[in-house]
């Protein structure tokens, strides 16, 4: 009786352990297919400002990003990108002096700071085709390409397009993408996504504002195309490229106040990014064209309070452009040395009321120049410290600068 008993505890031991085995395996199998990738950042503000001379310095918990890989097989992936803004979620307020009077304005986005900004599948068909589908990324310039912090050289991305064009630009619909060539120097992207909604335009932002993000649903009455293409440089070294988009803002409006006004966007980016051994340059150049500006700012002066958008004149057409460039001083020292400190300068210029149709008068204050130089100590290649002094004049015709010093802490890490 108890050998049996024994042989009985002995098997089922066995099968128990076999059971827990293969389950552990296919739990294992499971993990290797996700992978992560996550950045952050944490910037200090010191401000002297004209345009306010009571701005208070600010420490700002920026921005964290992960991202979420699942490859279902070889041919099929699933990526989700979760963005937490400025250290938490729910309704912000801020003062803004310059074109609402000293009003308070209150800034609502969907699901507060939490937002999942990308949803999407990628099927990988061909080097040369390939499709995604879902919440997609539009890789207009330089700023939605170099999103990683150890990517740019400032604390935040490109002032130029950062005020003239959605950054963390995101929308609905489906996106092909590939590269060809002998060595696949080529590469491109191309998209049909949902269209912006006018009722965001303004003077001081030009159509970025119109970017469908504060709302549970978006309108999609007028979809949009976009697209890029890029020459890669060998050994990984960089690209020069061109992007373009193009859509009717005026049907995705809330109302239907210009239900018969074509509000066409057409937006060109000339673009590069140079990295060699020890120098990194960047730049690019934008110009954009809006139809039937003076009849969108004529309908916005009309828009209920409760929208919460600025409902100031918008430009027909609007310029920018930058060029920065840094080098690791760190090798005149020892090139054999891990750690990198990178000394910069940066130009900006950009126009939201470039020129301007009808009776719209152009504001002279919306011609902006930036001039900014600092430095970039990489700690180890994931970890940043950052520092810059920036001079932003506004106008030519007003003597106003603002002078911001910025102290800021980036990270990024993944898990392959």
């Amino acid at each position: 009786m108890t050998k049996k008993l024994l042989f009985l505890f002995c098997f089922t031991f066995s099968n128990m352990y076999a059971y827990s085995q293969e389950h552990n395996n296919k739990f294992l199998n499971e993990l290797k297919k996700i992978n992560f990738k996550t950045y952050g950042v944490i910037n200090y503000y010191g401000f002297d400002w004209d345009t306010d001379t009571e701005k208070r310095n600010a420490f700002d918990t920026e921005r964290l990003n992960t991202y979420i890989y699942y490859d279902f097989n070889k041919h099929i992936q699933f990526k989700a990108e979760i963005e937490f803004e400025h250290g938490g979620t729910g309704v912000t307020m801020e003062l803004d002096k310059l074109e609402e009077f000293g009003e308070f304005e209150t800034e609502v986005e969907a699901g507060g700071d939490v937002k999942i900004d990308q949803i999407n599948i990628l099927f990988k068909w061909k080097p040369w085709l390939n499709f995604r589908l879902g919440r997609v990324k539009l890789y207009m310039g330089n700023a939605q390409k170099l999103d990683l912090p150890t990517q740019y050289f400032t604390g935040q991305r490109s002032s130029m397009e950062s005020t003239l064009i959605p950054v963390g630009w995101y929308e609905n619909g489906i996106e092909l993408l590939g590269k060809f060539g002998k060595r696949q120097q080529f590469s491109y992207q191309a998209y049909l996504v949902n269209g912006l909604n006018s009722q965001g335009f303004s003077s001081a932002n030009w159509i970025k504002r119109g970017y469908q993000q504060r709302f549970e649903t978006i309108n999609a009455d007028n979809l949009a195309f976009a697209g890029r293409f890029d020459y890669l440089l060998p050994n990984k070294e960089g690209y020069i490229g061109l992007s373009a988009y193009a859509g009717d803002a005026n049907g995705n409006r809330h109302k239907n106040d210009l239900k018969n006004t074509k509000g066409m966007i057409n937006l060109f980016d000339a673009h590069f990014h140079i990295v060699k051994e020890h120098w990194r340059v960047n730049g690019m150049v934008m110009y954009g064209n809006l139809q039937n500006s003076d009849k969108i700012s004529e309908a916005n002066r009309n828009l209920s309070n409760a929208l919460n958008v600025k409902r100031t004149p918008v430009a027909k057409n609007a310029l920018g452009y930058y060029v920065e460039g840094g080098y690791n001083i760190l090798n005149f020292l020892d090139d054999r040395i891990a750690k990198k400190l990178y000394v910069f300068g940066r130009y900006d210029f950009y126009d939201s009321m470039y020129k301007t149709a009808g009776n719209i008068i152009d504001n002279p204050r919306w011609e902006r120049s930036i001039t900014t130089f600092g430095a970039n100590y990489f700690v180890n290649p994931g970890v940043i410290l950052k520092a810059h002094y920036a001079v932003n004049k506004l106008g030519i015709a007003t003597n106003n600068i603002d002078r911001t010093f910025l102290l800021g802490m980036a990270f990024t890490f993944k898990t392959n």
